[in-house]
This record gives structure tokens, C-alpha cells and sequence, in this order.
């Protein structure tokens, strides 16, 4: 698995689980749920990404967004 898929699939992880954690446990769970949306926002248009420099340290195979 290429690091592009494995953030797509952390950040899709991340939202549904925090949307579900707001709707059962705490509604403040959102703005988690908010911080990942504006960090893949950002990440489309800067390239940079926390988790894939975490990942590319740890020797996954680059993908074609984080190479």
C-alpha cells in the first residue's frame, strides 16, 4: 500500500470515527472531525503532510501525491 492511500484511508478512519463519537459521546468531536478536512485541504494545495513525511521516515513506498 502507497503512502497516498494509506493517509486517504486514515483521514476517511479519522472522520467517521469522530463523526460517530460526536453524535454518541460529545458533539465537540467535530472540530477534530474539522481539523482533518482543513489539513487534506491543505495538503492538496501545499503537498505538505505531517503523515506522509511520518510515513516516508518509516520507508512505505511514495505514491504519486507525497513523493
Amino acid at each position: 500500500m502507497s503512502i497516498d492511500r494509506i493517509v486517504l484511508a486514515v483521514a476517511g478512519l479519522f472522520i467517521m470515527l469522530s463523526a460517530v463519537l460526536a453524535v454518541y459521546h460529545n458533539i465537540n468531536w467535530l472540530w477534530f472531525t474539522g481539523f482533518v478536512g482543513f489539513n487534506l485541504l491543505q495538503s492538496a494545495f501545499t503537498g505538505f503532510c505531517p503523515m506522509a513525511i511520518i510515513l516516508k521516515a518509516l520507508g512505505v513506498k511514495p505514491g504519486q501525491a507525497f513523493s
